[in-house]
């Protein structure tokens, strides 16, 4: 069965909100001056919320995103 209009819309909606909550996460660990905890808090919700947008895709976001809040976890906190 082909997706509706409606459907792909809805998908378009949440990928566009997606991107705007890594790229503000990513920001936040980047560039503000949080704990390692407050951070660690934050990559935790940002992956609930993902889950919340797209159930059942805990992988997706494993593959994706967790390598590259690792990347900018090492290079915030291990650089001191």
């Amino acid at each position: 069965m082909k997706p509706s209009k409606r459907d792909i819309e809805d998908e378009n909606r949440k990928m566009r909100y997606l991107r705007l909550m890594i790229d503000c996460t990513t920001a936040v660990l980047a560039q503000s001056d949080i704990s390692i905890t407050e951070a660690i808090d934050l990559i935790a919700k940002t992956k609930r919320a993902t889950l919340a947008l797209f159930p059942g895709k805990e992988d997706t976001f494993d593959l994706i995103y967790k390598p590259r809040f690792e990347r900018l976890m090492k290079s915030r906190f291990n650089s001191n």
